[in-house]
C-alpha cells in the first residue's frame, strides 16, 4: 500500500515492508554520495512540511483505515529531528487504531544523533524496525564506495538502537570490493556483523545500476566485479565467521545466486554446507559474475 501523495519519482521499500503502508515524509536521501546506488539520483532532498506531513497522514488513514503497519519513506527517514518524529508517531497513532508498528530507512550516523532517551519515546510511539546498510565493514571499501559512514559508527548505532528496544535490519553487499578486496570485504563485514549483533541480516550481490559511478567503473575497466564462484565463496566466508546469537538470515533476494535464508546460530553450519555444496558442484562460473537480475 501507499499514499497517493507521494511525489512522482520512484518509491523505495524493503522487501519486508511489502504488506505495510508507506508514507513519504523525506524526498530523496540526504548523502546521496554512494557509487553503487542509484535508488535517489536526480531527486533533492527535502524534508516535508508538518502540515504536508498530516495532510498526507489523514488522507491515508481515510483510504486505510485498518493499516497495522506503516513505512516512513524515502532514503534515511530517521535523519527527522526526533521533534518531528515524535510528532509523526503521534499522529499516526491516533489516526490508524489498529497501528502495530512503523519502521523506516536509517543511517549509523542518523541514529547516533539521537539520545538513547529519544530512541526509547520512539520505540513506545511504535517506532520498531530500522533498515540500515552496512555494505561491508571494510573501511577502504567504504571510502573507494564514498558511503560517507564510519564502521565503528555504524556498529554503536546498531548497539544504541538495539538496547533501547529497536529492531535493526542490516544490509550487506556481497562483491562490493570486487576481486581485489574479497577477502578483506568478507573478514570485515563479519566482523562488524558479529560486533553489531543484529537481529535481521540480509546479504545481497553488488549490481551495476546504469547511471552510477560504479557502472561507469565497471564499464570503464576500473573495477572488476567478483566472478559468480568468488560471490558464493564470499558468502560462504562470511557465513562461516558468524557469531551471532539471534538473528534471522536472509540471502533471497533476485540478486542472490543461491536462495539463502536461516536463523543464527542454529543453522550456520547448515547454510555454510549449502555453500559449500554449490562451490563443489562445478556449475559456478569462475570467470565472469554470471547472470545479472534484469530488475532489483
Amino acid at each position: 500500500m501507499r499514499s497517493d501523495n507521494c511525489g512522482n519519482h520512484p518509491m523505495f521499500r524493503p522487501p519486508g515492508e511489502a504488506e505495510s503502508l508507506i508514507l513519504r515524509v523525506v524526498d530523496g536521501c540526504p548523502s546521496n554520495t554512494c557509487s553503487f546506488c542509484g535508488m535517489y539520483k536526480g531527486v533533492p532532498y527535502r524534508e516535508y512540511s508538518t502540515d504536508a506531513i498530516r495532510e498526507e497522514i489523514r488522507e491515508a488513514a481515510a483510504e486505510w483505515p485498518g493499516a497495522r503497519r506503516v513505512f516512513l519513506a524515502d532514503g534515511d527517514a530517521m535523519k527527522l529531528s526526533a521533534d518531528l518524529l515524535r510528532l509523526i508517531l503521534t499522529e499516526l497513532g491516533q489516526a490508524l487504531p489498529r497501528l502495530i508498528r512503523v519502521s523506516l530507512y536509517a543511517n549509523g550516523s542518523s541514529i547516533l544523533a539521537k539520545t538513547p532517551r529519544e530512541l526509547q519515546e520512539l520505540r513506545e510511539l511504535k517506532l520498531h524496525t530500522l533498515y540500515m546498510g552496512l555494505e561491508s565493514g571494510d573501511p577502504t571499501i567504504l571510502a573507494s564506495m564514498h558511503k560517507g559512514e564510519a564502521v565503528p559508527d555504524m556498529v554503536l548505532a546498531c548497539q544504541r538502537a538495539q538496547a533501547c528496544g529497536l529492531r535493526m535490519s542490516i544490509m550487506i553487499l556481497l562483491g562490493l570490493g570486487g576481486r581485489d578486496r574479497s577477502s578483506e570485504h568478507a573478514t570485515a563485514t563479519a566482523q562488524a556483523l558479529n560486533a553489531m549483533q543484529p537481529r535481521l541480516l540480509s546479504a545481497l550481490r553488488v549490481v551495476p545500476v546504469e547511471g552510477t559511478t560504479l557502472a561507469a567503473d565497471v564499464q570503464a575497466g576500473r573495477f572488476n566485479l567478483l566472478s559468480e564462484y568468488g560471490t558464493v565463496r564470499e558468502l560462504r566466508d562470511i557465513v562461516a565467521a558468524l557469531e551471532l546469537e539471534r538473528t534471522v538470515f536472509r540471502a533471497n533476494h533476485t540478486s542472490n545466486i543461491l536462495p539463502l535464508e536461516g536463523r543464527f546460530p542454529k543453522d550456520r553450519e547448515r547454510l555454510v554446507s549449502e555453500l559449500e555444496e554449490e562451490l563443489a558442484a562445478g556449475a559456478l562460473d569462475r570467470q565472469g559474475p554470471g547472470p545479472m537480475p534484469l530488475w532489483l
